[in-house]
């Protein structure tokens, strides 16, 4: 699994202005890396990693230039999202991601020119840090069970509710936000941007987790928040299918990362394996690693095609790959747990000391087959899809 080797693959699907772009984002992941254990000890990382981030063009990939994006394509966010990994930090990338790839492209597709000038051309610069206010303590997945409300008001809404598990809640400076302002069910909900200095919206909590340390997590509340209509996004009641579009994108940004993650994670035990030595030879040449690592090598390679396909899809025809998503993330985050174990194993006691990125990446990999909808959910999708 040498570099080489990879490129040599990646020359059938990326050109060499895609190439190019990654070389750009893993120098700039390269330059993170070093700060990665202390970013997770302090669950925090520096505001300015987002206007880093910006300067390069990364907080913007699929934007149209008129708002200060790129206007390109999904196979360059799937470059990003493959560059960025080595990071070594998922709490970093996830925060990085929900700015560039969840909380942004709702506004970007439906937003008014108005509500783009104001908050998606600062969010591209990273001078603006967004969220995703989808989740709520009695529905995640589950998007008709949301029940924070937004009543009309003149030429207002007032909000009321609470959010849960909300990436970059405790410092972002507005929410693209899932409310209901209709029936129950799935006709009625509606999406807004809300200004987080808005009076009446506070902060619970910081969530503790035991991963993804570095991405500040918060539940958040709403009490009698009054914004003005013309944040609504799209129609009002119309929202439904656009935050399941958006969660298409999340999912495959999931696999796509964590595909890359997996490989990396081999590289880094076969490079460790090579140096530590039991019973007078290198642990990769014990039969047992040996065999296990090319069956995880075999493994990602077909989660890699299956993503790949699932990217190819989605960049032709967003509402024609929810099966192939669906099917990527279930593979992949699965497939993860077992080669992120087995790569934790190989380090044998130096394997459980966060100094070093696999232990880390240990507890950083529940979270795949948890956040953007779990597996039993993909499951749940797919039953549907097949009519089974």
């Amino acid at each position: 699994m040498s570099d080489h080797h990879v490129r040599m693959q990646d020359n059938e699907i990326f050109t060499e202005d895609h190439q190019a772009f990654r070389r750009t984002v893993r120098k700039f992941a390269d330059g993170l890396a070093p700060h990665s254990e202390a970013w997770d000890e302090a669950g925090i990382f520096p505001r300015e990693v987002f206007t880093q981030a910006a300067e390069l063009g990364l907080l913007g990939i699929r934007v149209d230039p008129q708002w200060g994006g790129s206007g390109l394509d999904w196979w360059y966010t799937t470059a990003y999202a493959e560059a960025l990994v080595h990071t070594r930090n998922a709490g970093v990338n996830m925060a990085l991601m929900v700015q560039s790839d969840m909380a942004t492209p709702i506004i970007s597709e439906i937003g008014s020119d108005e509500v783009k000038r104001e908050f998606l051309e600062p969010a591209v610069k990273g001078e603006k840090i967004a969220a995703l206010g989808v989740s709520e303590p009695g529905g995640g997945s589950d998007v008709a069970a949301i029940r924070t409300t937004a009543r009309r008001d003149g030429d207002d809404f007032i909000i009321n509710g609470q959010k849960l598990w909300i990436t970059n809640g405790t410092r972002a400076d507005f929410i693209t936000l899932a409310v209901r302002t209709g029936d129950d069910g799935y006709g009625g909900i509606s999406l807004l941007v809300f200004p987080t200095d808005t009076k009446g919206f506070h902060v619970g909590k910081k969530l503790k987790k035991i991963g993804n340390k570095a991405s500040d997590t918060a539940e958040l509340f709403f009490e009698d928040c009054r914004v003005p209509r013309r944040y609504l996004l799209g129609e009002e009641n119309m929202g439904f299918y656009h935050i399941m579009t958006n969660f298409q994108g999340e999912r495959l940004i999931a696999a796509v990362s964590c595909v890359a993650g997996m490989e990396l994670a081999v590289r880094d035990a076969i490079a460790y394996g090579d140096d530590r030595k039991a019973f007078g030879k290198p642990i990769s040449k014990f039969q047992v690693w040996r065999h296990k690592l090319v069956e995880h090598m075999t493994a990602i390679e077909a989660a890699r095609r299956l993503t790949y396909f699932a990217v190819d899809k989605f960049n032709k025809n967003p509402a024609n790959a929810t099966r192939e998503i669906t099917m990527a993330k279930l593979f992949a985050g699965d497939l993860a747990q077992r080669v992120i174990y087995d790569c934790q194993q190989m380090y044998g006691g130096f394997g459980y000391v966060t100094e070093y990125a696999v232990a880390r990446a240990f507890t950083d990999i529940r979270l795949i087959t948890i956040g953007g909808g779990t597996s039993e959910v993909m499951k749940e999708i797919l039953v549907k899809m097949e009519g089974l």
